[in-house]
């Protein structure tokens, strides 16, 4: 290939070696370069000066070079120099693809039944794939049009339907087929955003893509759950990988954070050690190259600017490098999602912020012994059949006041006579099976459950004046137990439970982990089969909490600086079928935004 002089400049600079942030031994890192700055890269001292400033900061392992965005896409001689000054730098480079006519218009997609778009998008598969082994999809690959062309082709089905065929027949035609004919190396890995609740209708298929495609790649931006328009919770990072691990067992490239809302250094930080945390895919990405350099965040009076990102990453990644090697595999409990339901969104992640530690998965997990199903289940038509099942081999499964509601015309009366009334009620007071009542901080809105007295029994309870309603119900079967898990009719008001009704509720639904916590909403606990475990503090302050070990023990170490935290003896608690056999807890004091990761020592 022929290079311009400005391309021979910029190869002239390969020897120049600048001095970057150290490598992680546990993590990889990686930065996505929008086609907008990688058409920049023909300038060779704007180049050298910009990674200079993100490789001082932040130890760079590899770097995603994309291909188109917006109608832009950079030249072949930028990109083949592009690629040169990275390897000199011994950083590996893929390419990138973001499927978008117009990001500004509403991320304007292309219409995959529009014969001038379909060929577009073929080209740019193929002008990835000359260039590059690897090649990414950014989260753009779905479809919102309504063109003519979509109306026509859709017919009679609905959008959803339509588009989940459409999009897996693009995938396979358009993408993958014509990058692997111009290069049969290439791997062609498509990044999932965040936003799984709503894939299907704009075309994501979570069924086949994993197929379609040689590897997934995972959206962990929660970004501000407040400000932002889809309110994920901080917990979202980790439940997601968590998901796309179990779609794709293996084939999960890894998490993708950027700087968007993240107000300073707590909120990204955190993005970043969900990714790390959930143990799926080695590799992190920073979103992008420009973003990444930007201040972190205003700047606090009488405080110096704000730190970039990629500082920020480093010192997120510095704090947890040496820690992942001593975690193993994820426990949790697991929730069957089957594939295009839909449900109260994304309630898995505000479950894990009360201190379940939560994983989905796409098929109903028979093996485990206790099981949670929430509204989306309902899109199994046999969920009833393995309910029943489940529960009468001496198992235990919780039901959230959703699918109870969803399921009540389709038989699961006939495991316990719980209903949901269709009413509501309002209430402040909570009463953990017999003990004194403790009150929330502001009222909160339930539905109404009605039950048979002594068929089925309150575990946990919401008193409003003279009268009262189930929130955690237990009805056994068989061997086994059926409960129902009550969701407010806002789930974020599960943060305002007292933590005396939230510790009842980890106590009953993670029976089965080595460990449980004791805490107030907005901790989280992430359990590990060999022992060890973390837990964060999302609170704006300091938190005190306890950690129940199951199995009893003296102590627990912390990973990070080893020191010893004792333990002391619990006596069994609850009692018939819900009791829990001795146990031992440590205190802990946590300050706000930080986690401690800690081992229990073996025998």
């Amino acid at each position: 290939m022929n290079l311009s002089l400005r391309h021979a400049a910029l190869i002239m600079l390969l020897t120049s070696w600048t001095l970057v942030a150290g490598a992680y031994e546990n993590i990889q890192v990686a930065v996505y370069v929008r086609a907008q700055e990688v058409a920049r890269m023909s300038d060779p001292a704007w180049l050298e000066r910009e990674w200079q400033r993100i490789s001082s900061a932040v130890h760079v392992d590899k770097v995603y070079l994309e291909v188109h965005r917006d109608g832009v896409k950079p030249d072949d001689a930028t990109l083949e120099a592009a690629k040169a000054f990275f390897a000199a730098r011994g950083v590996r480079t893929s390419g990138g693809i973001t499927y978008t006519i117009s990001e500004p218009n509403r991320f304007e997609t292309f219409s995959y039944s529009n014969p001038e778009h379909r060929k577009r998008v073929q080209e740019i598969a193929e002008l990835a794939a000359r260039h590059f082994d690897e090649v990414i999809l950014d989260d753009f690959f779905f479809t919102s049009t309504k063109s003519e062309y979509d109306i026509k082709a859709r017919g009679s089905s609905s959008w959803t339907d339509y588009r989940l065929k459409l999009m897996t027949e693009a995938g396979r035609d358009l993408v993958v087929k014509p990058a692997k004919r111009v290069n049969p190396r290439v791997k062609v890995i498509i990044k999932y955003p965040n936003w799984y609740e709503h894939f299907q209708g704009l075309g994501f298929n979570l069924e086949t893509g994993p197929q379609v495609f040689d590897g997934i790649y995972t959206g962990t931006e929660t970004r501000d759950a407040v400000r932002s328009a889809q309110h994920l919770q901080p917990y979202h990072g980790y439940s997601i990988m968590r998901y796309f691990e179990n779609l794709a067992p293996g084939r999960n490239g890894g998490g993708w954070v950027d700087p968007y809302a993240s107000r300073g250094y707590e909120r990204y930080a955190e993005q970043l050690w969900m990714t790390v945390f959930a143990k799926s895919g080695p590799q992190v990405t920073l979103f992008d190259w420009g973003s990444i350099q930007r201040p972190l965040g205003a700047a606090a009076p009488g405080a110096g600017p704000p730190e970039p990102a990629a500082a920020a990453a480093a010192r997120a990644f510095n704090a947890v490098d040496k820690v992942l090697a001593a975690l193993g595999k994820p426990l949790a409990l697991r929730s069957y999602k089957p594939f295009h339901s839909t449900g109260v969104d994304h309630l898995q992640s505000f479950l894990g912020m009360i201190g379940l530690p939560m994983e989905l998965v796409p098929a109903f997990p028979e093996a485990d012994p206790v099981v949670l199903l929430t509204e989306e289940a309902a899109a199994d038509q046999k969920i009833v059949e393995k309910i029943e099942k489940h529960v009468h081999a001496g198992k235990s499964v919780v039901i959230t006041s959703g699918l109870l509601r969803a399921l009540q015309p389709r038989g699961i009366g006939r495991i316990a006579e719980i209903e949901h009334s269709g009413h509501v009620a309002q209430f402040s007071q909570f009463m953990v099976g017999n003990q004194a009542t403790v009150t929330s901080d502001k009222p909160l809105l339930i539905p109404q459950l009605t039950y048979r007295t002594n068929d089925s029994w309150e575990l946990v309870s919401a008193l409003s004046g003279d009268n009262g309603w189930p929130l955690l119900q237990d009805a056994d079967y068989a061997k086994g137990h059926l409960y129902v898990l009550v969701v407010p009719e806002n789930p974020a008001d599960f943060y305002f439970y007292p933590a005396p009704a939230l510790n009842e509720i980890r106590r009953v639904l993670t029976a089965q982990l080595p460990v449980r916590l004791e805490a107030p909403a907005k901790v989280s606990l992430f359990a590990y089969d060999n022992g060890s475990f973390i837990v964060h503090n999302f609170r704006d302050e300091p938190v005190d909490v306890a950690v129940v070990l199951r199995a009893g023990g003296g102590a627990i170490v912390d990973i990070a600086s080893g020191e010893r935290t004792a333990t002391s003896p619990r006596a069994a608690t609850g009692r018939g079928a819900t009791q829990a056999a001795a146990s031992s807890a440590a205190r802990l004091a946590l300050p706000a935004h930080t986690w401690k990761a800690f081992r229990v020592p073996t025998p």
